[in-house]
């Protein structure tokens, strides 16, 4: 069970004591998202859809999943949602990204493949699903998708991934040669699905914030 903090609602300054929830990881150990006792409860006026998660990782295996953001709700009637404290980061340098031009669809998925290795994502292997566009892959704490078609990748496929990621724990990524449909891409920034393009090259290039994040950081 999580460390209990103590919370004082800002509405009507009422003192709390909360312990964040624990949830099942697909490893079966549980993890709560960590509290940052430093930072400020805010009243939920309205809820927006992606800031009702959080991303955690598992500590007993490495997981990334997405979990409820925590809230209390106070005796006056206000909801408290609650800090989360951020992850840390390393500061490992990664190795430079050597792309090799694409010709076929396994040079797609091979791209993607060093790609995420290069991330520090380990174990990066064929995925024993068969989504409903493109090739599978997975590693520890992920699942991607490769649609190495002419065809711009569309909705049903960014949320069938995200489902799947979803139920394993995992983080996600998509990777597409010929884009996104607008709404798709539309609903990868809500569900914060990293979403990326192949050119020809093998360069998979971020094209929504989540992508540019993942490049950046690199894998938890």
């Amino acid at each position: 069970m999580s460390e209990s903090v103590p919370v004082r609602c800002p509405a009507c300054r009422r003192e709390h004591l909360y312990a964040s929830p624990s949830y099942p990881c697909a490893c079966g150990a549980p993890v709560a998202p960590p509290l940052d006792p430093r930072g400020t409860p805010r009243a939920l006026a309205h809820r927006v859809w992606e800031e009702q998660w959080v991303t955690v990782r598992c500590a007993a295996c490495g997981r990334r999943g997405q979990w409820p953001a925590p809230e209390l709700g106070c005796a006056c009637g206000t909801v408290l949602r609650l800090p989360v404290a951020a992850a840390p980061t390393t500061g490992v340098a990664r190795p430079a990204f050597r792309p090799a031009p694409i010709r076929s669809a396994v040079d797609a998925v091979t791209a993607a493949a060093r790609y995420l290795n290069g991330l520090g994502y380990r174990d990066i292997r064929r995925g024993e699903r068969r989504p409903p566009a493109g090739i599978a892959l997975s590693g520890h704490g992920l699942v991607a998708q490769v649609d190495p078609t002419a065809r711009p990748a569309r909705l049903r496929d960014v949320e069938c991934l995200w489902l799947t990621a979803m139920a394993e724990s995992s983080s996600c990524a998509y990777f597409s040669l010929a884009g996104y449909a607008e709404d798709a891409r539309g609903r990868a920034d809500v569900l914060l699905v990293p979403l990326f393009v192949l050119d020809l090259l093998g360069t998979p290039r971020p094209v929504n914030g989540p992508a540019d994040r993942l490049d950046a950081s690199g894998a938890p």
